[in-house]
């Protein structure tokens, strides 16, 4: 065989007739003049039929060391690499491969050849176009954002000293004011998100998603059983969430984020995406924690010296010289000159929290995997061993086909909760209990009821309440790409909730001078068990012309949520033995047994349009479908247009070097609600208790009204965001107004009818308006030091703008034109009587008297003035410093609102030793009294529900604080480990007049102090 060689000119000649003397069968050798190409062609060609697969593996790095979450792509395939920075991929020779990460430069090289392949990435400032926010059915970059979308990363949520992760982000999100309802662990929360919407404050809850799938938002409580320990009853429906197992939470807040969501969104919607597993190699992740909480501020309360000072004059004042026989302090039967701080003894404990978790991460190309298991529990400050438990277990599967046309992850998360608790909060016995008060024990350990004069709080702590609850999150979300452009998606799931609560009340509360029996014991008990299902089929079209991109997603949603629930109890036990099986009382009764049946469908769609990279429209539309209304009402509409400006795109800006980034946008849409409840269209009967001629009938609960329609929210907002000086400076600026009107609620009917209201829409109309703003600094970028600044402040207004007839309706005394929906309705306080020393109020009909219809005429608004937060975050080498202090400015009910007339038998703040005297007219307090001043006893009952009760509640709270130091040790297997200090709620600055200015649920255990140490090992 013959061998040709050929010689060209230059490399370019020789590399265009490669193909056209490649149909010779000899072997052919090119070279050019200039030398800077020589080659078999045969074996050129032989490799562009068929190039060999490599398997490639490096390291990426940055300034700092080794970069984990690196994402690196070759065509299709993308991997990541681990906590170490390494990879492994495979590549054929002339593919680019690319390394890209969020706060870096992306770097593409083209592959020559070899086995190895190391990189080091440079910082780049401008993240804008790698920040992917996830927006419920779609994600979408943050630069090309048109919606407000809120968002926190496992950052600055794992690792906190928190059971839920509400509290974890208190404070870090402009538009969304979140209040812990109670320190008792297990409890709820209070979250708004711009503001209250509906004259029914249980309908104000936002709508949470978790992976896609719906999560009630109702509290897992539906019976009043727990609302002497949790107030209002609130158990959070997300209590069963590791917040350690939190990847994101992104709160939506405009129309254009909510509007997709249609009636379930008018509240806001809080998405919340848990971690998944990410590398190809296999990890195991050890976390521990252990907390100690206190409660953060005590009242500085009368000592014994001068509660007796005070109840020595009350009775000079009352004119009483022989003491009555309850009158125990006085008349001999307690030691009057003992002292106990009940602070301490009954809610001064510290209350314990233990966490560990345990996860397992790996896969290939094509497959990852995580699964962990998290146990915590934890007790309280109060004086018993009782407390809160959850045991969890989640997991996730995720898979990509070799072409990458094919994905489906498969998410579980499965967690049992128990909480054994006390049935009554003791905080109010704390505050009010005489500092001489006998002892709680006998010298033998047992209760002292000092011989039947001493109603012992402690008591209270053998009636218990308890919950237990079983909750299954389970959702798969399949993807194809049938066409380069045209991709299908399949999101389907399930909740299923289980939930058990139990009151027993042992005879052994009593005092047992009274020689109660188990007779007299009694006992309660709940089931409540809760199915959701969703499936939400959807197709996404994306197409680019020129410098068109369009992106449409359309997609229907079929969701049924199924209840039972039944409540039974029984009285009159053989023994406190039986309490917890009710089977064995002698007195059995079923207080409700009832299902619930509640069926929502609804077609979505979105039309996204970007036009030379700067101009975007967004449109969104969702028609819903509910059972909770009749046929005249069962459909809505909602929908909104939104559109951005990336003005700093232009020319005309160009030339500014200290302008990053620039975009304007603006959005206006509607939402709904249908938080009504199921069936109240509908004429409804309930079994009654009442048994006549040994039958039991029915009565009817509810009337009909097919009428009965959607609550609208028509939502309006404009921002501009901003970014300066090659991104160091980022700050957005935001406006927006809501208004919900066709009210649902229950309007009043005459009690001729039989009934107290009728289900209806309410022609009334509720503005939220206000201004948020955001600040993100990047201070100091070296390669040891780095410090980053977060500042948020939003400044809410609440008012009704509408609301025809009001005058003559019952919400007269609740509710004005033009006023906030959380105003106050109080008598006007005006000082003490320079001659008596009484109360004072207002009397605005001049009669003499005072009535709440009549003199309640002083309007007080106790809703929030502005609030927000600033967080710091500190790294130098391996050590990591953040702390985020919380501000609040309101006003809000203080301690006067439970004010106890000062002179009787019961503690109160060293407040009110500044009392009325011929001396000191221009006191704060009237003169004391036992009770039997019955003018002076009626008076001190007004000042609870007058202006005197109310106050500023503002404050500035170091919300939480966090220290690090991270370590990798390579060569010990030990990939890193991280030590941690974190702390909450551990200063307060106020000057509220109570025991807690964020918490005004008075007579509950307000938030506590922790302080917690824990570690992470990665292996």
């Amino acid at each position: 065989m013959k061998t040709q060689i050929l010689i060209f000119s230059n490399c370019r000649t020789a590399m265009s007739l490669i193909f056209l003397v490649g149909l010779l069968s000899c072997p052919i050798y090119a070279v050019s003049n200039d030398k800077h190409l020589f080659f078999n062609v045969s074996d050129l060609l032989q490799d562009t039929k068929q190039k060999p697969t490599i398997k490639l593996s490096g390291t990426v790095k940055d300034s700092f060391g080794a970069l984990g979450g690196v994402i690196v792509t070759v065509g299709t395939k993308v991997v990541t690499t681990d906590l170490e920075g390494k990879y492994t991929t495979y590549i054929t020779s002339g593919d680019k491969i690319t390394f890209s990460m969020m706060g870096y430069k992306d770097q593409s090289i083209v592959y020559t050849g070899g086995s190895s392949l190391n990189i080091t990435l440079s910082e780049d400032n401008n993240t804008l176009d790698e920040i992917v926010v996830n927006a419920g059915y779609y994600t979408v970059k943050d630069r090309e954002r048109t919606g407000s979308i809120a968002r926190v990363t496992a950052k600055d949520i794992e690792f906190q000293p928190v059971t839920n992760p509400l509290q974890a982000i208190q404070g870090r999100m402009a538009g969304v004011s979140i209040t812990q309802n109670s320190g008792v662990p297990g409890g709820g929360f209070d979250i708004q998100i711009r503001g209250r919407n509906s004259l029914r404050k249980h309908a104000n809850s936002p709508l949470y998603i978790i992976d896609g799938i719906v999560i009630n938002n109702d509290s897992e409580s539906e019976n009043t059983m727990s609302n002497s320990i949790l107030p209002g009853n609130n158990i959070s429906p997300i209590n069963f969430i590791n917040p350690n197992n939190i990847e994101s939470i992104e709160i939506l807040k405009d129309a254009d984020a909510t509007a997709i969501y249609g009636s379930r969104g008018a509240n806001g919607v809080v998405l919340i995406t848990t971690k998944k597993g990410k590398s190809d190699n296999l990890s195991f992740t050890l976390s521990s924690s252990t907390a100690f909480s206190k409660v953060a501020n005590k009242m500085k309360l009368l000592n014994t010296e001068q509660f007796n000072r005070i109840r020595d004059q009350a009775f000079i004042n009352d004119e009483i010289k022989t003491f009555p026989s309850y009158e125990y302090d006085m008349n001999g039967t307690w030691d009057r000159y003992r002292y106990t701080d009940w602070q301490k003894e009954l809610i001064g404990g510290t209350a314990i929290s233990k966490n560990i978790s345990f996860n397992v991460a790996g896969g290939n190309e094509n497959t990852h995997f995580l699964v962990g298991v998290n146990y915590s529990e934890e007790t309280t400050v109060f004086p018993t061993s009782n407390g809160y438990k959850r045991t969890s277990f989640n997991s996730s599967l995720s898979h990509n086909s070799k072409d990458h046309k094919f994905n489906i992850t498969i998410g579980t998360n499965y967690t049992k909760q128990y909480n054994n608790l006390l049935y009554q909060d003791l905080t109010s016995q704390a505050l009010t209990l005489a500092p001489n008060a006998p002892a709680l024990y006998n010298s033998d350990g047992t209760l002292n009821w000092q011989n039947g004069t001493f109603e012992n709080p402690l008591a209270l702590s053998q009636k218990t309440y308890d919950y237990k609850s079983d909750n299954l999150l389970l959702n798969v979300a399949i993807g194809y790409q049938i066409f380069p452009n045209v991709s299908l998606k399949l999101n389907t799931g399930t909740n299923l909730t289980y939930f058990t609560e139990n009151q027993l009340t042992p005879h052994t509360i009593h005092n047992p001078s009274k020689n109660y029996t188990s007779e007299i014991s009694s006992a309660r008990k709940g089931t409540s068990n809760k199915q959701f299902y969703i499936i939400e089929p959807q197709v996404n079209w994306n197409y680019e012309a020129d410098q068109s991109n369009f992106n449409i997603l359309i997609g229907t949603t079929f969701q049924q949520n199924k209840s039972n629930n039944l409540y039974i109890r029984g009285t009159n036990f053989p023994t406190n033995a039986l309490m917890t099986n009710i089977g064995s009382a002698k007195n059995q009764y079923i207080d409700s047994n009832n299902q619930k049946d509640y069926r929502y469908t609804a077609l979505f769609f979105r039309l996204n349009y970007i036009y030379d990279s700067k101009y975007i429209v967004n449109l969104t539309g969702r028609r819903d479908g509910s059972s909770r209304f009749g046929k005249n009402n069962q459909f809505g509409n909602f929908g909104a247009i939104a559109g951005a400006w990336l003005f700093s795109e232009e020319n005309l800006f160009n030339s500014l070097s200290w302008l990053s980034f620039g975009k304007l946008r603006a959005s206006y849409g509607t939402t709904g609600s249908d938080n009504i409840g199921d069936y109240q269209y509908l004429d409804t009967y309930s079994i009654t208790k009442n048994i006549y001629d040994k039958i039991i009938g029915l009565t009817p609960t509810n009337l009909y009204n097919p009428n009965f329609g959607w609550e609208k929210t028509t939502k309006l907002e404009s921002s501009i965001d901003i970014s300066l000086f090659n991104n160091r400076i980022n700050t957005s600026i935001s406006w927006y107004r809501n208004r919900t009107s066709n009210q649902l609620v229950g309007i009043p009917l005459a009690g001729t009818t039989g009934f107290s209201s009728v289900q209806s829409n309410l022609n009334a109309t509720v503005q939220n308006t206000g201004w948020e703003y955001t600040l993100q600094t990047n201070n100091i970028q070296k390669k040891d030091w780095t410090w980053s600044t977060s500042f948020n402040i939003s400044f809410p207004k609440n008012k009704l703008i509408s609301f025809p007839g009001l005058e003559g309706s019952t919400y007269a005394n609740q509710y004005v034109i033009g006023e906030s929906t959380s105003i106050r309705k109080v008598y006007q306080y005006e000082g003490l009587d320079p001659t008596t020393g009484i109360y004072k109020f207002k009397d605005f009909n001049q009669d003499s008297k005072y009535t709440a219809l009549d003199d309640k005429q002083t309007i007080k608004d106790i809703a929030v003035k502005y609030y927000g937060g600033l967080q710091n975050s500190i790294a130098y080498k391996n050590f990591h410093l953040d702390f985020l202090f919380h501000f609040v400015k309101q006003t809000n009910l203080n301690y006067n609102y439970k004010l106890i007339l000062p002179g009787a038998l019961a503690n109160q703040p060293i407040e009110v030793l500044d009392s009325w005297s011929i001396k000191n007219q221009n006191a704060s307090y009237a003169p004391y009294s036992t009770g039997e001043n019955s003018a002076l006893y009626q008076n001190t009952l007004l000042v609870n529900d007058s202006d005197y009760a109310i106050s500023d509640a503002s404050f500035i709270r170091l919300k939480n604080i966090s220290l690090s130091y991270n370590l990798a040790i390579p060569n010990s297997g030990i990939k890193s480990i991280n030590i941690y200090f974190q702390g909450q709620n551990l200063l307060t600055i106020t000057k509220y007049f109570g025991l807690d200015p964020e918490f005004t649920s008075f007579g509950y255990l307000p938030p506590l102090k922790t302080y917690a140490f824990g570690f992470q090992l990665t292996l």
